[in-house]
């Protein structure tokens, strides 16, 4: 069996690579360019995975004949300083157009199957007193997930299109991790004392492992023309919890203040951060059974072991 796996260089990527070998896949990696791979993925140089590309070309030809599946990971993410006039613009050209016209390719090469790496911010921002299920309506609210339920939606009406798998993960950690994570592990290995004692919410998340893990099994189990799932580690923490394993696995005290929650989002606002502010006080959870039920699925990776796997990494290169 052979899968072609965009963005195989990834931090999702590389976890997917060795995952997929490990099962007995042959796996390419389509890449802008020459780079490095985990040991035993073949590249495809592709050049670019947007809209614009050449996708009748000799380049995706090679990369796309042959193979059982295609597993979609290559995205516009969120940027810190977005330099874009148009954001939404920006995003959909990459993540809604560019994943459309791979699946048309692919489609037009014989590939049977697609998986596509969506987000649970599709289905909004917080989920409340509830987990989000997969039934409830999406609501996406910022570009990129707006981008991406686009993207989910164009994959249901694509005509003759390639049995599609969506897979909506929330917070994925894990060795190589960046962005908020990797400041969280900054703050945690410091020993600051911070305000985040009060918040009473409920977050999930998923290891790298656990989500590449998730992925071969649905690669393994029987195609339907189109299906979306919720994915998340085996247990869901609030914000304090979560920074007292982290710290505990970097061997770190935590000194959390009691701050009541309301003072932190006034803050939040004073400073112009009151989105970034009310997203670290609530909850964003899911529930993934629709998953473990149509593929038989348990996270093979505790949240605990996900957590001293990730300290180690950051520990060696601190």
């Amino acid at each position: 069996m052979k899968v072609l796996v965009t963005g195989a260089n990834g931090f999702v990527g590389q976890a997917l690579c060795r995952r997929l070998q490990a099962g007995g896949w042959q796996v390419f990696g389509a890449v802008r360019r020459d780079v490095a791979l985990p040991p035993g993925v073949t590249a495809r140089p592709v050049g670019d995975i947007g809209p614009d590309a050449d996708w009748t070309g000799e380049d995706w030809r090679l990369a796309l004949s042959g193979m059982t599946a295609v597993v979609h990971l290559a995205a516009r993410v969120h940027v810190m300083r977005e330099t874009a006039a148009d954001p939404l613009a920006e995003f959909r050209r990459a993540n809604r157009d560019g994943t459309l016209r791979l699946a048309e390719a692919a489609a037009r090469h014989g590939v049977g199957r697609l998986l596509f790496m969506s987000t649970v911010k599709v289905m909004g921002e917080a989920s409340g007193a509830h987990p989000f299920r997969d039934t409830d309506p999406p609501t996406p609210c910022d570009p990129y997930a707006i981008a991406k339920r686009e993207a989910e939606d164009g994959l249901l009406r694509l005509p003759d299109g390639p049995a599609v798998t969506v897979l909506r993960p929330p917070l994925v950690y894990g060795p190589g991790v960046g962005g908020n994570f990797r400041s969280l592990l900054r703050l945690a290995d410091r020993g600051w004392p911070l305000p985040l004692g009060s918040i009473r919410n409920r977050r999930s998340l998923i290891s790298v492992d656990n989500l590449a893990d998730a992925v071969a099994s649905a690669l393994a189990g029987p195609p339907v023309r189109w299906e979306a799932f919720l994915i998340r580690d085996g247990e869901d923490v609030s914000t304090p919890e979560l920074f007292h394993r982290v710290a505990a696995a970097l061997g770190r005290p935590a000194r959390l203040l009691p701050v009541p929650p309301s003072w932190l989002s006034l803050a939040g606002k004073a400073l112009g951060k009151g989105a970034a502010v009310d997203r670290l006080l609530g909850s964003l959870a899911v529930d993934d059974s629709g998953f473990r039920a149509r593929f038989g699925w348990q996270p093979p990776q505790s949240l605990d072991a996900g957590l001293a796997a990730t300290a180690q990494w950051f520990r060696a290169g601190r």
